[in-house]
């Protein structure tokens, strides 16, 4: 019960990724709130599967790229929990869909972005204020921040490189007030997201190529955010994690 009696919010929660995350650091003791958008039914999965291992957690539909329901997110959440939020996982994101540069339109590059980065600004600018010292932000960055991504994921790509970035300016901002903020960049990890965007020969390829011979599993992607939530993590920040098999080193 490393994270007993801390609050924590984590965005994306309705599915993969975000699901184990949230259960994970339950697990652990923590209050969570789970946010989620158009996963409804993974979202009630994962309040029950906390709930019936002890566990205690609301969740809370909304678009983290809007300010009104960001807001909506961490009044809920002080309703439930009190006033001091202690971790803060935005793992909300995705990439829409693959598109070259010549078939991108403003409108999908603004989606994109605000869908990856902006989520990331409006909560963590919402949540800072009820952060003490010892707190921690997860950010998701993503293996296609460092290498481009894959082809017609520019958007992406160039929107997670943004993520790296903000972290580090904001483990500079906040570390005076002893606030942790460090990003995981996940490589390939069986989800959902790579069913949607990834041909079934393209993940075998990246698959055979990988050192460890194999796709990631979400429970280790949620076992990195515990340990960088919990005080076992204590002296880092700034830190943007690979966890991809040894895909792509850094």
């Amino acid at each position: 019960m490393k994270l007993k009696g801390k609050v924590a919010i984590v965005t994306g929660g309705g599915r993969d990724i975000g699901k184990a995350v949230a259960i994970k650091l339950a697990a652990e003791g923590a209050k969570v709130a789970i946010n989620y958008y158009s996963s409804a039914a993974g979202a009630e999965e994962t309040l029950a599967a906390i709930r019936a291992a002890g566990g205690d957690a609301i969740a809370v539909k909304g678009d983290m790229s809007k300010a009104s329901d960001v807001s909506e997110l961490v009044s809920k959440t002080k309703e439930a929990f009190g006033e001091n939020i202690d971790i803060l996982v935005n793992v909300a994101g995705g990439m829409v869909a693959r598109k070259l540069i010549g078939d991108m339109d403003e409108e999908f590059w603004d989606s994109v972005l605000n869908l990856n980065l902006k989520s990331v600004f409006l909560t963590t600018k919402a949540v800072v204020p009820l952060m003490k010292e010892g707190s921690s932000i997860i950010n998701f960055s993503s293996q296609a921040a460092r290498d481009g991504g894959g082809f017609g994921a520019s958007a992406y790509a160039t929107s997670k490189g943004a993520v790296s970035t903000f972290t580090r300016s904001m483990a500079k901002e906040l570390g005076p007030r002893g606030i942790r903020v460090n990003a995981v960049d996940p490589g390939m990890i069986a989800t959902t997201f790579h069913d949607t965007f990834t041909a079934a020969q393209v993940r075998t390829n990246v698959a055979n190529a990988t050192p460890l011979r194999r796709e990631g599993k979400a429970s280790e992607v949620a076992d990195l955010v515990c340990y960088l939530a919990g005080d076992e993590s204590s002296f880092i920040t700034g830190a943007n994690i690979d966890i991809n098999g040894g895909t792509y080193f850094s």
